[in-house]
């Protein structure tokens, strides 16, 4: 009896590079580059980057997703019997950037919306791989800062956060896991990479501005992001 040997050779997936991409390029600040690399529960987040003075005093947006700073949703309306862009509130989604940036809109909340939103320079589409985002600082940084992450992604829901833990809380269906709040301290001269560290989770409906501390809760919602830096570019 002959017996065949078939040897199966799996091919590696290549990962694709970063995405690179400039927001703020026309400021006459301080240049930053914030490394991101994807988890293996990334898929299509939303998220807001800001700085913020040593005391965590909100200063400037850098970057946010822009369904938030827009106010739309390339899904946001089905008045034409399909999915079309439109006009959706998710204050579930990052609301302790929202909160700690604190702009008023036409309506009284801080909310951007189509008639008061974020500016062009900093908003984008969310990158589908991992990326690196070039931003620069409206002011030159002199002296220490913290640069600020919130990432939240819809459907991810664990045996704490699961979908009816607040049947009538609709905001809070749009989230499921609460936003992730991240953290990194930076200092002008100090042009070596600093690490975020994950500090809290914003409200689960997007109700106020506090950071709950305890991450206990929260599972996938840690692996959207498998590693972020930030460092200062001369």
């Amino acid at each position: 009896m002959i017996v065949l040997s078939l040897q199966v050779s799996a091919k590696k997936i290549k990962e694709e590079p970063p995405v690179r991409v400039q927001y703020g390029v026309e400021n006459a600040g301080t240049k930053l580059e914030i490394s991101f690399e994807k988890g293996k529960e990334y898929n299509h987040p939303l998220f807001a980057i800001w700085l913020a003075d040593e005391k965590g005093n909100y200063i400037q947006t850098l970057y946010v997703s822009q369904s938030i700073g827009k106010g739309v949703f390339l899904r946001g309306s089905r008045k034409t019997g399909q999915w079309m862009p439109g006009e959706i509130q998710r204050p579930a989604a990052l609301p302790y950037w929202a909160h700690q940036r604190a702009v008023l809109n036409e309506k009284g909340d801080v909310l951007p919306t189509p008639k008061s939103p974020v500016v062009d320079a900093y908003t984008g589409a969310t990158p589908k791989n991992s990326f690196v985002l070039e931003v620069k600082t409206e002011q030159i940084l002199r002296g220490k800062y913290k640069v600020m992450f919130e990432i939240n992604q819809s459907w991810d829901w664990n045996e704490f956060w699961f979908n009816a833990k607040y049947p009538d809380d609709k905001e809070y269906k749009t989230s499921s896991q609460p936003a992730l709040v991240y953290c990194a301290d930076i200092e002008s001269g100090n042009l070596q990479p600093t690490a975020f560290k994950a500090i809290g989770h914003s409200h689960y409906a997007g109700k106020d501005g506090s950071l709950t501390p305890d991450l206990s809760t929260l599972t996938t919602a840690l692996k959207i992001a498998n590693k972020i830096s930030v460092r200062i570019v001369e």
